[in-house]
């Protein structure tokens, strides 16, 4: 007896059925939050915010102390270079005093002789720092001052220089002054000695 070859076969089985999507529709109540949810969202915003307004404190202080720093650095800066300044200032501004001695080929002579009224009266003149008195018999005697040197009428002057110092406050032994020093600028009083070789003709 023939069988049929389909008997006792198992039919096909359906390939399981996937999970479906259910869409919300616009019906549906959202859930509230529960009390304990809201508690701590506004826990959270409230952190939120005061972080925020920390945060915004922290920048100022450091602006602020960024701001005070460079405040300080500039004030530095001025009151040391206006410091600089006014030692400067007095350093030009506060004269020397040297005293000017009359000499006659570097031999310290009566101080009449370097003052140019006197020479003038005498019939002599002035010219380039020296003084030219006219001797008997012809010629002049020549004289010029030496500024900081030392000695006594009829000595070899001792030190000095033939050249009047700038900014200094420049009197002969007697009292009479030569040149007034001040900022630097000289005025003078009469014609005081320059450089050059001195002597009488």
């Amino acid at each position: 007896m023939t069988q049929d070859d389909n008997q006792g076969a198992q039919a096909p089985q359906e390939p399981p059925k996937r999970g479906t999507m259910r869409f919300q529709d616009g019906s549906t109540q959202a859930r509230q939050p529960s009390l304990a949810e809201q508690r701590a969202r506004q826990q959270a915003l409230a952190d939120q915010e005061r972080q925020e307004a920390l945060d915004a404190e922290a920048a100022r202080a450091a602006e602020k102390k960024s701001s005070t720093k460079k405040k300080l650095l500039i004030g530095t800066g001025v009151t040391v270079g206006l410091v600089g300044l006014i030692a400067t200032f007095y350093t030009v501004a506060k004269p020397e005093n040297v005293t000017a001695t009359c000499t006659h080929d570097d031999i310290v002579d009566n101080d009449q002789n370097c003052d140019e009224n006197y020479v003038r009266s005498h019939g002599g003149h002035v010219s380039g720092g020296f003084f030219f008195i006219p001797i008997v018999g012809g010629g002049f005697n020549s004289y010029r001052y030496n500024y900081g040197g030392t000695g006594a009428i009829g000595q070899r002057v001792s030190g000095g220089s033939y050249t009047a110092p700038p900014n200094a406050n420049i009197s002969t032994k007697s009292g009479k002054s030569v040149q007034r020093g001040g900022f630097g600028i000289s005025g003078k009083s009469g014609t005081s000695g320059g450089t050059g070789k001195s002597g009488g003709s």
